[in-house]
């Protein structure tokens, strides 16, 4: 079809189009200061919220129990990125394919967006002290760091357990019990990680409103979309160049916190896990992840076979992570010197952190990229995004692609 003409670089009219108007948008916050002005109206307010919270929660507080202590950190642990990272791979090789990658999709989806809210308004958290925060693991002490609106674990958990009773209640038999069980069990354990963040002192009232209030608004625009975005990526085209073009472009996007912050670390990461998930399965959806294949518990797939695949396929995702970042953090800089981009290191590249003298472009090398980047505000651009994003991008694509060739090999 003549819509369907190719245009530059293989995309197709409307792939051009979508990364023009993220490109255009990129500019435009930059040349218009957008992120600086929205903070300036919102931030105030949020934080006088905030301020006017720390009394209520105080009185919540009071409740203090080391079986509460302990519940709650539990149940924050249980709806955590680590834990959603952990719990996906196994949900591809239990055989539901099409659950586990609309699911990984929409974290990343929501963690881009939850974090971007975050570090355009850049709120504080409960002021510890007086609040008292309760962080009993390293992912938790991470979590503080970041700024407070919206609470993530509340609008995660809106998001993905809302999606997974959609799932549920869409692909297999049910009746009006159930699906008032499913609506009950999902309200409660929103609300519970809500009463959670609070008790832990992570965050306001007004951070878990916020939270459920994004989560509500996302999970209802992605079941707008799923059913599209998941044809697109089984059987799109130029679905590759597509994805690696809007993945370079989500990373210009993001917006610029007041001061630095964890956030876009995680979003850098979940945005290669997209990528490589995405990369993956376009490559072998016929192979591994058509609607046809075995799911667990079945006679093709007992849970003795499953064990067997969680044995071998989470030793061998760990080692790609481990390799694709030792060869990216000695490729990429390479590449980035050899291109003439300006880099820094933040941690990953010893010689190239920011207070080195060689982090300076060589003013001897110039050349047509450097002319290019020299027309951005920024002068140099952290190595250790591109390391990051290579090495979840291809923990990803061993999940959906490497592992499960492994798994037919074994005959598992």
């Amino acid at each position: 079809m003549e819509m369907e003409a190719v245009a530059g670089a293989g995309l197709t009219r409307w792939q051009a189009a979508a990364l023009s108007a993220v490109a255009g948008w990129v500019w435009a916050a930059s040349f218009y200061d957008l992120t600086r002005r929205a903070r300036a109206l919102v931030q105030p307010w949020v934080t006088r919220q905030v301020l006017a919270e720390t009394p209520v929660i105080l009185r919540f507080q009071r409740l203090q129990h080391k079986l509460l202590d302990n519940f709650f950190s539990v149940l924050s642990c249980g709806v955590s990125v680590p834990f959603y990272t952990g719990f996906l791979p196994l949900l591809f090789w239990s055989g539901h394919c099409k659950l586990a990658r609309q699911m990984t999709l929409l974290m990343a989806f929501c963690d881009y967006l939850g974090n971007s809210v975050k570090d355009i308004v850049s709120a504080p958290r409960p002021s510890c002290p007086p609040v008292r925060r309760v962080t009993a693991t390293e992912d938790e002490k991470e979590n503080a760091m970041e700024y407070g609106l919206p609470s993530s674990h509340a609008l995660n958990t809106v998001c993905l357990m809302g999606y997974l009773l959609h799932y549920v209640l869409s692909y297999g038999a049910h009746g009006s019990v159930m699906v008032a069980v499913g609506l009950s069990l999902a309200f409660l354990l929103v609300m519970l990680v809500g009463i959670a963040r609070i008790y832990l002192g992570m965050h306001s009232l007004t951070d878990v409103i916020a939270g459920i209030g994004f989560g509500i608004v996302i999970l209802a625009f992605w079941l707008v979309v799923h059913d599209h975005v998941d044809a697109f990526v089984v059987s799109g085209k130029n679905v590759a160049s597509f994805w690696a073009g809007l993945s370079l472009l989500m990373c210009f996007a993001y917006p610029k916190p007041e001061f630095p912050t964890p956030s876009f670390e995680y979003h850098a990461a979940f945005n290669g896990v997209a990528f490589g998930i995405v990369y993956g399965i376009q490559q072998t959806y016929f192979h591994f992840h058509t609607p046809d294949v075995p799911l667990i518990f079945s006679p093709q797939l007992p849970l003795l076979a499953f064990v067997g695949r969680v044995l071998v396929g989470i030793p061998t995702i760990l080692v790609v992570k481990f390799c694709s970042k030792a060869l990216s953090k000695w490729l990429l800089p390479v590449m980035c010197s050899t291109l003439g981009i300006p880099i820094v290191s933040s941690c990953y590249v010893p010689a190239l952190k920011v207070d080195s003298s060689k982090n300076k472009p060589d003013a001897k090398q110039v050349g047509y990229l450097q002319k290019v980047f020299s027309l951005f505000p920024q002068k140099a651009y952290d190595v250790d995004t591109g390391i990051r994003f290579v090495q979840y991008a291809s923990l990803a694509w061993s999940v959906v692609d490497l592992v499960p060739a492994i798994f037919t090999h074994l005959n598992l």
